[in-house]
């Protein structure tokens, strides 16, 4: 069963779900989804002369990413062709009985701005803000401001709670994180490591 807003709003009244800062519920609160908002940090991916990055790579991602702060009355420029890294402005905490999925908003949809590339889903159990991967598919830049609305989440209640939810006991490579994380699948068992999660 997918959430409407009355059960959006129930469920952060009893505390299980999630999202904060939430400055504007009777905004961001849609019929069936949260609006979630632009933080500030950006990751953005430098061209370089490295032949190719490999995902058991040691590599420092240092090497190919700039981080960049976006001041008060700032934009960030997503030019045609980019793709960065941003991050939601509000940090969620998913209950083991829900699934979240990110999904951009048709608005920007619109301008050829779109939120993930592949990443559109946050686990039960799940604590953090979000990783936005931004891409501009059109032929102009897009201005992008941060505390501007850039995506929602819609909720999928689960038929059971998950039984080991996203988090420390999985080795969650991603739980708690603040600001956009660049890939770490490094980390993954197949390549060597001993996380069990994305």
């Amino acid at each position: 069963m997918i959430l409407s807003d009355a059960d959006i709003r129930r469920r952060l009244t009893d505390g299980d779900l999630v999202v904060e800062p939430l400055d504007d519920p009777e905004l961001q609160i849609q019929p069936a989804s949260i609006d979630l908002r632009l933080g500030r940090e950006f990751l953005e991916f430098q061209r370089t002369n490295i032949p190719c990055i490999h995902p058991n790579s040691e590599q420092e991602v240092d090497e190919y990413v700039d981080e960049t702060y976006v001041e008060e009355g700032e934009d960030f420029i997503l030019h045609p062709g980019d793709f960065v890294l941003g991050t939601t402005k509000e940090r969620v905490e998913i209950p083991a009985d829900l699934i979240a999925h990110v999904e951009g908003r048709s608005s920007l949809g619109r301008l050829a701005v779109v939120v993930h590339a592949t990443a559109g889903l946050c686990d039960p159990g799940y604590e953090g803000q979000i990783t936005l991967e931004l891409s501009n598919l059109g032929t102009a830049p897009v201005a992008l401001t941060p505390d501007m609305r850039i995506s929602q989440l819609t909720f999928t209640e689960l038929k059971n709670p998950a039984e080991r939810p996203y988090g420390a006991e999985r080795g969650s490579k991603y739980q708690g994180q603040a600001g956009p994380q660049a890939s770490r699948i490094q980390s993954d068992e197949e390549f060597g490591g001993e996380q069990l999660d994305r």
